[in-house]
């Protein structure tokens, strides 16, 4: 297996000779980003401007609903390992998520878009870590970086498209108007749908499964992911204290002046940001290292945040919004790939399982932590919009520091 320390350079390839199963899942997730990113993002809005949720709330909803797909992603990448299999776990989440997406038409309280949003993310941790695990199943461990960079920026390429088309549609029916209006809403929900069935089918016609070589006598179970990886997920832990839902970022904007049309905008351009970094910087960490990349994401995150909290107006939020793309390109695909490198191959799925679900668990102290800062609770009025992104700022360094002490080992490849 490619060290994430090795000092040789493998051999460069295309995306062009990528393998088919990784231009069929990276389709799948451009589909499913058109169609989630043009609902979502804008989820935060609708709560705000037509419920009139307040913040803490939200960031109550968002944490609940990542947090409830934790148990899942580490079930189903188990359950993947065991079976041997990854496509049609990662089928059944990709229609859970398509078939959750229509209600959020007809949903009028909170309580109705936190239902929804659970549903949706039931149906991402059942896909998450099977997907995950059949892309580092399919690609040999020297591109094992360039394949999950394509991805992400495949993914993400589908969120520039979804948010340019929610913007279009928020133009066309309120271009005169600061607010989301429900008619709004519910009209790009509605054309959200079409991507959604197209994300599903790419994956269904599109990817195999490629079963992973076992070593007799080694049990599918946490205890054998290893020291390593327990380290590696405690840095990761350290740092996702800070980083809440993106949805405080999009009330950031709204707070320092942009209106709906001006918060789309800054989303379009840091997915475009995100989509140009994330395959060079995949690839970069093939020949340098994983390890460096992610440090370097991280020392970029925790600049930018003390950006966010400083930021006095509309246009400086999304001008580090657009930088904020660089983080994710670097350090999202360096360190799914990381993963791969540091656990045994017959044992991935668990791994990625094991990995997403603590992001996901963690999103909710976060979020929660996020909305007390801005917000307050319990009768105390908190420290206002600038003290959870001084909070993410901090968590941020610190990991980075922590991730530059730690020196991890190969680990032998036995599996493919």
């Amino acid at each position: 297996m490619a060290s994430t320390t090795t000092s040789t350079r493998p051999e460069r390839v295309s995306i062009r000779q990528l393998p088919r199963n990784i231009w069929a899942i990276s389709l799948t997730s451009f589909f499913m980003d058109v169609s989630s990113e043009m609902v979502l993002n804008i989820v935060p809005l609708f709560l705000s401007n037509v419920l009139g949720v307040k913040t803490n709330i939200i960031g109550l909803i968002e944490g609940i609903a990542e947090a409830t797909s934790s148990l899942l992603k580490v079930f189903s990448g188990w359950v993947s390992d065991r079976l041997n299999q990854r496509k049609w776990l990662a089928v059944a989440g990709y229609g859970i998520s398509a078939l959750a997406k229509p209600f959020f038409y007809f949903v009028n309280s909170w309580a109705g878009v936190a239902a929804v949003r659970w549903a949706d993310r039931v149906g991402k941790g059942i896909r998450t870590a099977p997907r995950d695990a059949l892309v580092a199943d399919s690609i040999e461990e020297q591109h094992r970086g360039l394949a999950f960079g394509f991805h992400r920026a495949a993914d993400t390429a589908g969120a520039v498209v979804g948010i340019l088309v929610a913007l279009l549609l928020v133009w066309l029916s309120q271009s005169t108007q600061t607010l989301l209006t429900r008619r709004t809403f519910q009209t790009v929900v509605l054309i959200s749908l079409i991507p959604a069935a197209l994300a599903v089918l790419s994956l269904v016609l599109g990817a195999q499964d490629v079963p992973v070589r076992k070593r007799e006598g080694v049990p599918i179970r946490l205890k054998g992911l290893g020291r390593q990886f327990l380290v590696f997920m405690l840095l990761v832990g350290l740092f996702d204290l800070g980083n809440s839902s993106d949805a405080f970022l999009i009330l950031r904007a709204q707070e320092r002046g942009l209106n709906v049309l001006g918060v789309l905008g800054m989303l379009a351009t840091f997915n475009l940001v995100y989509t140009l970094v994330s395959t060079p910087a995949g690839s970069l960490s093939d020949r340098i290292g994983r390890r460096r990349v992610i440090i370097g994401g991280w020392i970029v995150y925790g600049l930018i945040y003390l950006g966010f909290a400083l930021a006095q107006k509309g246009w400086h939020v999304w001008a580090l919004y657009a930088l904020y793309g660089v983080y994710y390109g670097m350090a999202f695909g360096a360190a799914k790939a990381m993963v791969a490198d540091i656990v045994p191959a017959e044992l991935r799925g668990t791994a990625y399982g094991t990995y997403n679900a603590l992001l996901g668990i963690l999103d909710f102290p976060a979020s929660l932590i996020a909305g007390i800062l801005w917000d307050g609770a319990f009768g105390w009025s908190g420290f206002g919009p600038s003290a959870p992104f001084l909070f993410g700022a901090v968590m941020a360094l610190l990991a980075a520091l922590g991730m530059l002490v730690w020196r991890p080992q190969p680990l032998q490849d036995t599996g493919d």
